[in-house]
């Protein structure tokens, strides 16, 4: 632990009690006329047509799903309806109080949010600073579409339309949508407005956001994340987690003085009561009020509140006094915004779990018709101006769907005219210059003790008399991961890391020993126990233009990230239409030793996940030169790294690791030994077990087997194993995953399809057998050996040789795969 936090008992031994600060409840209650004294007239019909807007636009959703048609246009509308009617309040007065630079992350019912954020910083933005925008989006084709088809007198009305459309088209799915219809209706987005992704995972923004307004604090912006979510979404525990990393107390204690404050994340709740059909109150959560939430994160409580949020300028006021507090470095902070969810869940919704007579007393608060009211009674408007405004929204809206559906208009995706078009969006496929800059440092990197120790090491493994040096003689994969991230570490200010046990301890396994003492608090931290938030605010922070580099102690611990690792860090490239860029590294060792819940190799889990490169060196120079590449990378990717192989020492390249910066490209497997008979493809530390069978199939039994290592799992290069089993006719695939449903197994059917009329034999995986992994005593007996790559090889493969051996794996492998065991 840092040795600058002493826990001293006589502090934690004494008698007391904990005092809660008080919650505020519906605490505005400004006059109107003082409202309109500050805000003028306009802004105030601004708000209440801004509320008509979203409003309108979800009507016309929730009409197409109804009846197939809206005002006198029809439409078959497939997709989804989550709509927000009766929270226009809520949406509209957040979006009242927030600059364009202030970016907000949605949920699955964000079109309001959504649409209030945008008009909002329409109103803010010049007119020059508009048509940059439009005109720097895919072009400027949606804006001369928009210039066609919708024309309008002024900049901001133009601009307006181009909002709308842009959103309605992504819901519609089509071409001219602001995500390449690749988001749809929760997960579309338009970064130039402050509008960052929607989130159909309950809950899902808050770590996103959080790790937003960690780049931001970092990047030195005077701007502010905004989570969105509902009342069902504290039931969800990376909300909990991800509101405790942003009051985390280091911020205060540990961070240098230009970085000191918390992190300036709004968590704004827009508490409807319920959480689908369950009632959040009384039913399915513990509070009676969901700002109670706060006292559990931190001293302040997150300074929460309770506001009416079916008045759009009390929610105005509370986020205008968050926000800066939030600037002012005393975040987090957390809104807890009651409304009334007059519409159901979404378009199926029979509203069977709450009464008639509750839908009823709520509209007297419908925050359209109550504003409204007040604006008429204030003078401000009269009740034939309220209903023009309402017929002129509604004219707008007709247009914007006239437009939204009309094929030459808003294409259609032709996937049949171009069907891997998903497909090249899955990823960037870019790297960034080698870095070269200069950041703050707390020393330099020659006064660190490790590196002058490294210095004095060797490069190669093997000795001139050819036995192999120990770890404490020469580089070891610990050593080349550690070369490559200081490398980055020292030269890109962007790059941050982090993760258990990431600074004093050294990474638990030792890779980071050394940063702590070169490296300021802010770019190397420990984050707590909370895989989930460890890995969303990495993607929030690259979303918003940082690099991240996280550490997940065990690659069994991806369990406890499983949606922030397969929906949030996979997919964001390609549902932008490849706008957003998220490089992640995420680091994650297979254990060893440990048994059932810390030794499982987990490869084939995320390589089946659409987005996501993965990495698994077994060599310090593939270790280094991979693990640099991934750093480069615009793409999110996961490193697997053997704790088994942490001290092992090059054998394999001739020049040994090279202590220049190198980088080694993702997806080209390596040939470790030529041979003419078989193919052994290696995944992981089995490189080693291969290596070794392969020098007694020679010595013993005069077969020649290729060694060749994967290094990567995605992408990869399946030429060179297609010119090698060319050459020998058999392959032998091994690894120490799971065979069932293992990537070995992938390689086995492509290869097979691939290079079928090569083969000799059947290729054959050799994986780990569908059981759980046993303790240190038995591993041997679990993870194929080179005794078992004989074995099943010469048994199998060259049965003319009448080899009779068998490998401490002494079963019968048929019946255990016919069982599915």
């Amino acid at each position: 632990m840092p040795k600058a936090l002493a826990v001293e008992p006589a502090r934690f031994r004494r008698k007391g009690q904990l005092d809660l600060k008080p919650i505020p409840l519906h605490q505005y209650d400004r006059p109107l006329a003082t409202e309109r004294q500050r805000r003028g007239d306009a802004a105030l019909k601004a708000v209440l047509r801004h509320m008509l807007v979203v409003r309108e636009f979800e009507a016309m959703l929730g009409s197409f799903k109804a009846k197939g048609s809206y005002q006198d246009i029809a439409f078959a509308y497939r997709g989804p309806a989550h709509l927000s009617i009766g929270q226009e309040g809520a949406a509209v007065g957040q979006a009242l109080a927030l600059t364009p630079g202030d970016h907000i992350f949605g949920s699955h019912r964000s079109h309001g949010e959504f649409i209030a954020k945008g008009l909002s910083a329409i109103a803010q933005l010049s007119a020059h600073d508009l048509g940059t925008i439009m005109e720097g989006h895919r072009g400027g084709a949606l804006l001369h579409s928009v210039e066609r088809h919708l024309a309008a007198p002024t900049v901001p009305a133009l601009a307006e339309n181009f909002l709308l459309l842009g959103l309605l088209a992504e819901i519609f799915m089509r071409d001219n949508g602001f995500n390449r219809g690749m988001g749809g209706s929760m997960h579309a987005f338009f970064p130039p407005f402050g509008i960052y992704p929607n989130n159909a995972i309950v809950g899902a923004s808050a770590g996103i956001a959080t790790g937003a307004a960690l780049r931001k604090k970092l990047a030195g912006e005077a701007t502010i994340a905004v989570a969105n979510g509902g009342d069902g979404s504290t039931g969800c525990g990376p909300v909990f987690e991800a509101m405790n990393f942003a009051a985390m107390a280091q911020y205060d204690t540990l961070w240098t003085d230009q970085n000191k404050g918390g992190l300036p994340v709004l968590y704004f709740f827009s508490n409807n009561f319920y959480a689908m059909g369950g009632q959040t109150i009384g039913e399915t959560m513990g509070w009676d009020r969901l700002s109670r939430i706060g006292a559990a994160i931190n001293p302040q409580g997150m300074h929460a509140e309770t506001v009416d949020g079916t008045n759009p300028l009390a929610v105005a006021d509370a986020v205008q006094c968050q926000r800066a507090r939030l600037l002012a470095g005393e975040g987090p902070a957390l809104l807890d915004v009651e409304c009334y969810r007059s519409a159901g869940h979404s378009t199926t919704d029979a509203n069977v779990y709450r009464s008639r007579e509750e839908i009823a007393a709520w509209e007297v608060f419908d925050p359209i018709a109550s504003y409204a009211a007040k604006l008429v009674a204030e003078g401000v408007l009269g009740d034939s101006d309220v209903q023009a405004l309402r017929d002129e929204v509604a004219s707008l809206m007709a247009a914007v769907t006239r437009a939204a559906i009309d094929p030459k208009i808003s294409p259609m995706i032709d996937i049949a005219a171009d069907p891997t078009l998903i497909g090249r969006l899955m990823f960037a496929n870019a790297e960034i210059a080698t870095p070269t800059g200069t950041v703050p440092l707390l020393a330099q990197p020659e006064t660190s003790a490790r590196i002058r120790q490294d210095a004095k090491k060797a490069r190669f493994g093997v000795g001139a008399d050819g036995t192999k040096l120990s770890p404490m003689r020469a580089i070891t994969l610990r050593d080349g991961l550690f070369e490559a991230i200081l490398h980055h570490m020292t030269r890109d200010e962007r790059l941050i890391a982090y993760g258990e046990e990431c600074r004093e301890w050294g990474g638990a396994f030792g890779v980071y020993r050394g940063l702590s003492d070169i490296l300021p608090y802010q770019r190397l931290f420990n984050s707590p126990i909370s895989e989930a938030a460890i890995v969303a605010t990495a993607v929030g922070h690259g979303l918003e233009g940082g690099r991240a580099l996280i550490e997940l102690m065990y690659g069994d611990f991806i369990g406890r990230a499983g949606d922030e690792i397969f929906n949030q860090m996979a997919k964001w490239h390609a549902m932008s239409g490849g706008v957003l860029k998220l490089p992640v590294v995420l680091r994650c060792s297979v254990g060893s030793k440990y048994g059932a819940q810390h030794s499982q190799d987990w490869t084939a889990l995320v390589a089946h996940i659409p987005g996501l490169k993965v990495v698994y060196p077994a060599t310090p120079y593939d270790a280094k030169g991979l693990l640099a590449s991934a750093l480069s990378s615009e793409d999110p990717v996961i490193v697997f790294e053997s704790q088994r192989l942490y001290d092992t020492v090059e054998q394999f390249h001739a020049g040994g690791v090279p202590a220049d910066y190198y980088r080694i490209p993702l997806g080209e497997p390596d040939i470790k030994r030529d041979g003419d008979d078989v193919t052994i493809l290696t995944i992981g530390p089995s490189l080693y077990a291969g290596v070794a069978a392969a020098g007694e199939m020679a010595s013993a039994y005069g077969v020649s087997a290729e060694v060749i290592d994967a290094r990567s799992l995605v992408p990869f290069n399946y030429d060179p194993l297609i010119a090698s089993v060319k050459k020998t006719g058999r392959l032998a695939i091994v690894s120490e995953a799971s065979e069932r449903g293992s990537f070995a197994m992938t390689l086995a059917a492509n290869l097979t399809r691939f290079a079928f009329s090569s083969l000799k034999a059947p290729p054959r995986v050799i994986g780990t057998p569908n059981w759980i992994v046993p303790g240190a005593e038995m591993e041997t007996s679990y993870f194929p050996q080179a005794d078992d790559i004989v074995a099943i090889v010469m048994g199998e493969m060259f049965a003319e040789k009448n080899v009779n051996r068998r490998g401490l794996r002494n079963w019968d492998d048929r019946e255990l795969a016919r069982k599915a065991l």
